[in-house]
């Protein structure tokens, strides 16, 4: 018999875990809207059971939540009865405050990000451990995974793996804007600039980043050239305090 997973919540992170679990699991979805509710479910492609939020019974059910952090308490109060397993998504949301808020048998934190649509999500996780090898496997199956031992270092893998892909798509359109700057049309710029990433994902699984560096930059070549650019201005640093300001604003929601 398939497990059935309850997503409440029907947002854009909802919506890309269901589309990557939804082969291996059966989806139920819970809101605040009828409308939003259909809609879920025909951006999802495939059947959902459908439920409003108030007065929900979670008892024995898998729970994915997927609400707004500041939503949390109002949510909670809509619910009845007791959860199975508890997963939440909420960025900087302690175990400490979920268990509060809704009751759960074992509560997990997780924090996937969007490539879980294409099954290609970094997914960490921390909590009740004696859940951890299902929670595993749950989020195994839309892309990578990593557990660890406290709800800072996730706190810190939310700076990165989490709110990740938007640094690159800052890095990735400022590259083809580079190139359209110089002179090559828009389309093939786009078309170099995704080849380009294809290829790095590929790479950067075997190899210390600055190995990759060492084996481009030829001695007073174009890398070479291109890169001092990058440190001139500041960009290594403006990653780092990307993640330093992300850490430090997962802290500053619980």
């Amino acid at each position: 018999m398939t497990e059935t997973l309850t997503f409440i919540g029907n947002g854009a992170m909802a919506l890309a875990l269901a589309k990557g679990l939804k082969s291996s699991y059966a989806i139920e979805v819970v809101g605040r809207s009828d409308k939003r509710l259909a809609e879920f479910e025909e951006d999802l492609g495939s059947p959902a059971e459908k439920y409003l939020l108030e007065d929900f019974d979670i008892s024995g059910k898998t729970i994915i939540l997927c609400v707004k952090p500041a939503n949390i308490l109002s949510v909670g109060k809509q619910l009845r009865g007791k959860a199975s397993l508890l997963y939440s998504v909420l960025a900087g949301t302690t175990i400490q405050t979920l268990t509060s808020n809704i009751e759960a048998d074992a509560t997990v934190r997780a924090m996937p990000n969007l490539a879980a649509t294409v099954g290609r999500s970094m997914t960490t996780l921390t909590g009740n451990t004696a859940s951890q090898e299902r929670a595993l496997a749950l989020f195994d199956a839309i892309g990578s995974t990593l557990w660890v031992n406290s709800e800072k270092e996730l706190d810190i893998a939310t700076a990165l793996a989490g709110s990740g892909p938007a640094y690159l798509t800052l890095i990735a359109e400022a590259l083809a804007d580079g190139a359209v700057k110089e002179g090559i049309k828009r389309s093939d710029a786009m078309t170099l600039m995704r080849g380009l990433f294809d290829g790095f994902a590929a790479l950067i699984q075997d190899e210390h980043p600055a190995l990759l560096k060492d084996a481009v930059m030829s001695p007073g070549g174009t890398t070479a050239a291109g890169y001092a650019a990058l440190e001139k201005a500041g960009v290594r640093h403006g990653c780092i305090d990307a993640i330093s300001s992300a850490a430090k604003r997962a802290k500053e929601l619980q």
